[in-house]
């Protein structure tokens, strides 16, 4: 479904990704794994045209959308659910997730995707009217990830969703992301909670300043520690 292939990547004339590629195959889940810094929020930045692409190609269902921009993104299938939530503080529950079906003019489909993103999220049914900066930390995860889903979308990009969340709200968002992938929507996970998202992904990547070290089967990296600790420390070898 998405190909990346020798992507050259960053702000201005600083480099932040050097000359990568990723796969993703249709109703998969991928994890792109590294340590801050890596270059994981840029990679995701890029597909979805938040940073221009200086170099490389990257396909969707087989066309190309690296000179597009975002809202030309989003209408391809790709939505992003950004690093720290960033939620409407001053706006309901229900209006953030309108912002999220922007684009659809139909009332009717609007309210197919409140539904079944209600029944998704059951606790924003309930908060429906609260204002979306009251919310816990989970609740706004939760809520980011619904916005997102309002599109649509056709392959979900998450970019560190268990990020300053409390253990157990971090099991509650990684059982959201399994039910996701349960019902066949393709996602792409950036994490550094390396064992949670090898646990819930198919294939994963590891990245390190901008590159990629190691890529395999997930279920085989969760049983190399070592591969994956070198990977993190750059060790040459």
């Amino acid at each position: 479904m998405l190909e990346v292939a020798d992507l050259v990547s960053g702000y201005g004339p600083v480099k932040v990704l050097h000359g990568l590629s990723i796969s993703v195959d249709q109703g998969s889940t991928v994890a792109v794994l590294g340590p801050n810094g890596a270059g994981k929020s840029t990679l995701l930045k890029t597909i979805i045209g938040l940073i221009p692409s200086q170099n490389g190609k990257i396909n969707f269902e087989d066309q190309p959308i690296e000179k597009l921009p975002p809202e030309a993104v989003l209408e391809k299938g790709i939505a992003l659910v950004p690093e720290g939530r960033r939620v409407f503080a001053r706006l309901t529950v229900l209006e953030n997730l309108r912002m999220g079906a922007y684009r659809e003019r139909d009332a009717a489909v609007i309210q197919q995707s409140l539904d079944y993103v209600y029944h998704l999220f059951p606790r924003l049914d309930e908060r429906s009217r609260q204002l979306a900066g009251t919310l816990s930390g989970g609740e706004q995860q939760q809520l980011a990830i619904a916005r997102a889903l309002m599109s649509r979308p056709k392959m979900l990009l998450l970019d560190e969703p268990s990020l300053g969340l409390a253990p157990v709200i971090v099991d509650v968002v990684i059982d959201l992301i399994k039910n996701l992938k349960s019902e066949g929507l393709t996602i792409t996970l950036v994490e550094q909670n390396i064992h949670q998202a090898l646990e819930i992904s198919d294939r994963a990547y590891v990245m390190a300043n901008g590159s990629i070290r190691l890529e395999g089967d997930a279920a085989e990296m969760r049983a190399t520690g070592l591969d994956l600790e070198r990977a993190y420390l750059g060790d040459s070898e």
